[in-house]
């Protein structure tokens, strides 16, 4: 029964990568993180901007998706084993984002070369800081800044919680413990700001949202440094840099990938004001975005091999 559900988990994974890395997001008419920005931007908007309120949005977000995903998924299940399959596959994939979060990024190394005006606007929907007179430097920097950080949110942590679930309890406990990661991710995103609106409601989400990625966030940082010496980087500095400026980020957890990988890189990430991780001599040009998405992708196909070969580990034990 362990090695059926087993087979079962990795052959969801396997097709959930799949679906994501091939073809992208689902289209946003039924793609739950659009709901679940909705529903929480109408909570935010009814509710008092209170601490309690940022409590109940989290336990009514994630009821309402937890309870939709289990009845779609046993839906699935009772009608055959097939379609639970896929029915699953496509959930899961709507949890994390390899995609759009490594071609957001490459537009915006093509429009340096073409139009700093136009990287300026795509770098403004990615993060919130002001982009308006970013220089190319800057603009670089921010590229990887959340490439990088969103190795951990758009990657790791949903696929590190979907294994550490699915192993004992499978796919069908699994997927839910998948999505209430996402929807903590996307109360983070649009509560977990200090300021005089949100600083009481986004409290909560942001806690749990950085409870969450703990864990997750320090394992992203040391495969981006075993990317970093598969791709011929300075691993070594990649290492060093990470322990010392990891912490030097508001969050608990976004400076570890961004760190290890401005030491791989030899350059420095700077957001004004805020943070500066590394000290690199490196210029930061379009090339260094290239060089960061190399690291993305082999950190996250590491992390994928890892999760595969202990599912397999586990499937060999329990034959």
């Amino acid at each position: 029964m362990i090695y059926e559900s087993i087979i079962y988990s990795v052959i969801i994974i396997v097709i959930a990568i799949l679906i994501d890395t091939l073809f992208g997001e689902v289209p946003d008419k039924i793609h739950p993180v659009i709901y679940m920005g909705n529903i929480i931007d109408k909570l935010k908007n009814y509710l008092p901007k209170t601490r309690f309120s940022g409590l109940l949005i989290i336990i009514t977000t994630n009821f309402i998706f937890v309870t939709i995903s289990v009845i779609i998924l046993l839906i699935a299940l009772f009608i055959n084993n097939y379609l639970f399959i896929i029915v699953a596959s496509i959930l899961l994939s709507t949890t994390f984002s390899i995609n759009f979060l490594i071609k957001s990024v490459k537009d915006i190394q093509i429009q340096l070369k073409q139009d700093i005006n136009k990287a300026r606007k795509s770098m403004s929907y990615l993060v919130s800081r002001n982009t308006e007179e970013l220089t190319e430097s800057r603009i670089t920097s921010a590229a990887i800044e959340t490439l990088t950080e969103n190795i951990t949110d758009s990657i790791i942590s949903p696929l590190f919680y979907t294994t550490i679930v699915a192993i004992p309890f499978g796919m069908i406990a699994a997927i839910p413990i998948a999505i209430i990661y996402r929807v903590s991710n996307t109360m983070d995103a649009m509560l977990g700001y200090k300021t005089k609106e949100l600083i009481n409601i986004g409290r909560y989400p942001a806690l749990l949202d950085d409870a969450l990625n703990y864990i997750p966030a320090r394992i992203c940082g040391y495969y981006v440094v075993a990317a970093s010496f598969i791709l011929k980087y300075d691993y070594k500095q990649s290492y060093k840099t990470m322990k010392e400026f990891a912490r030097k980020t508001p969050s608990p957890n976004s400076g570890y990938s961004m760190a290890a990988t401005a030491g791989a890189l030899d350059i420095t990430l700077t957001k004004e004001g805020v943070y500066e991780l590394g000290r690199g001599k490196s210029p930061l040009t379009g090339d260094k975005i290239q060089q960061a998405i190399q690291i993305t992708k082999t950190t996250s196909a590491l992390f994928i091999l890892t999760i595969l070969l202990i599912f397999f580990i586990i499937s060999i034990i329990t034959i």
